[in-house]
């Protein structure tokens, strides 16, 4: 299984381009979009969903081309926008059999399948209870759940933690762990730590552009010798954030510790630590120091 993305482009208007020369190979497994509001992460996942045709550039799917044929990809397609909404009176059983009749599956295969997705999305016992009166975490829940009615080979998940409160941002991350598997899940998202937490692969993106393309690791061995710690007072920190990219700081008794991403030392008393990978998201998105 594999879906391969060759010099994909998004024109919007003459001049404006959402995403330009993207390639990437996807391989099972989850990828980690990584990439701040506006990158071009939501048209490149509108594009992979077939909702929305690229300019110039191809995607295929197992050597089919599925611009010129998307239901290739749809038959084996799952995917959960970032503005997913529901239908309030509606409860969890009568939307997904809603989606399931949609999608093309048959009442007694839906019926057995949404048994089992309420199941995995731990909604059993809300299941008749209105999607009105849902938090936004079991509404997200209930958006994987239609999202894996077809039990697709592809998942998409665009920003799927946003809103969400950490506790149900941990539940659903490793709900999309466990959902991997032989699957390609593609998340799409800007919060570093959603990446961190799940993703087998990470592409970064910036201004419609793929930055980097490799495993997490291999993000970290490229900052090995670049992210410095120190202590400054408070008043040098201002002037110290128009020098330097920096990844943190720790108010302490004795000043502030500063976290900076830089390919030579900062200063004299810096000391060289291990990075993570926010130190590599703002290393790479952030422009190179």
């Amino acid at each position: 299984m594999q879906l391969t993305v060759t010099d994909l482009g998004k024109e919007y208007k003459r001049g404006f381009w959402g995403l330009k020369n993207f390639s990437l190979e996807i391989k099972p497994g989850i990828l980690g979009l990584l990439g701040p509001n506006g990158a071009g992460k939501s048209t490149f996942m509108r594009m992979l969903a077939t909702i929305t045709k690229p300019t110039e550039g191809t995607i295929t799917y197992n050597n089919v081309n599925v611009v010129a044929q998307p239901d290739a990809l749809r038959d084996v397609l799952g995917y959960l926008p970032q503005d997913f909404g529901v239908y309030p009176n509606l409860n969890a059983v009568e939307f997904l059999e809603y989606m399931a009749a949609i999608k093309g599956l048959d009442a007694a295969t839906a019926r057995k399948r949404i048994d089992e997705l309420l199941q995995l999305v731990n909604l059993k016992d809300a299941a008749r209870r209105p999607l009105g009166g849902y938090s936004g975490g079991m509404k997200q829940r209930v958006g994987i759940a239609q999202a894996l009615l077809n039990d697709p080979q592809l998942l998409i998940v665009d920003e799927p933690t946003v809103g969400l409160d950490p506790e149900e941002r941990v539940r659903f991350r490793n709900l999309l762990s466990d959902l991997s598997g032989e699957r390609i899940v593609i998340l799409s998202t800007h919060i570093v730590s959603d990446v961190e937490a799940t993703a087998t692969h990470i592409a970064l993106i910036n201004k419609g552009q793929l930055l980097r393309a490799a495993a997490p690791e291999d993000l970290l061995k490229e900052l090995d010798g670049k992210v410095w710690e120190w202590t400054v007072q408070s008043d040098d920190l201002p002037a110290l954030k128009q020098k330097h990219i920096i990844s943190g700081t720790i108010r302490r008794s004795d000043g502030v510790q500063v976290r900076v991403v830089s390919a030579t030392p900062p200063e004299a008393q810096a000391v060289s630590v291990s990075p993570n990978l926010e130190d590599a998201y703002l290393y790479f998105i952030g422009g190179k120091s």
